[in-house]
């Protein structure tokens, strides 16, 4: 079948999300070992991906597990959200946006609690596509068999009319798996030659 949908994962591919050292930094400051931080809050970070628990409670873990005060909790999820959210790939935006007008757009993400509000506000990533899916929305991650059906139907496309972008090889196996064509990010130009490669039907 043609290509309908086109699919694009968010961080690493329409946000540039390289590390910031906020966690080394948290751990000198605190005098905790290496590691430790993701350590006491692996579990609370785990559920946040799958929305089981809300932004209010994993303050209130931060708060417990590190012993920190209101404003250190504060200027701690904003370090966090500060290298989540990273910088905008504007070429590749631009660039996806564009396909509106021939294709259906979505947007499938393993996120955390609170990433569409804070993701829409800096940017507005729902008004360029026809659908979003949030894993902390959905209860569901990629590699997930269930998420890529889900984006499907959300779409109203057959597996093999999905084409997918994703900077993470499990992801990317996973929509294989589920009959898409995909695209493992390596950076904007190369991802925008192959994309334009399958949807000009020049792939083999």
């Amino acid at each position: 079948m043609a290509i309908r949908c086109v699919v694009f994962d968010i961080g690493g591919i329409l946000e540039v999300t390289p590390s910031t050292g906020w966690v080394e930094r948290w751990e000198a400051d605190l005098g905790l070992p290496s590691g430790e931080v993701d350590a006491r809050l692996e579990d609370i970070f785990a559920a946040g991906e799958l929305g089981r628990v809300t932004e209010a409670a994993v303050a209130r873990a931060v708060a417990e597990r590190l012993a920190l005060a209101p404003r250190q909790v504060e200027a701690f999820l904003a370090d966090l959200w500060a290298e989540y959210l990273g910088t905008p790939n504007q070429e590749l935006a631009e660039w996806f946006r564009d396909l509106r007008l021939r294709y259906r757009t979505a947007l499938l993400s393993n996120s955390f609690v609170g990433a569409r509000e804070k993701e829409q506000e800096a940017y507005g990533y729902a008004d360029l596509v026809d659908a979003v899916v949030y894993s902390h929305e959905v209860g569901l991650a990629k590699p997930d068999p269930e998420i890529y059906a889900l984006t499907a139907r959300l779409t109203a496309v057959e597996p093999d009319e999905v084409l997918f972008l994703d900077d993470t090889p499990s992801a990317v196996k996973g929509a294989q798996q589920a009959g898409w064509i995909t695209v493992l990010f390596q950076d904007t130009a190369q991802a925008i030659a192959e994309l334009e490669a399958h949807l000009q039907g020049t792939v083999g």
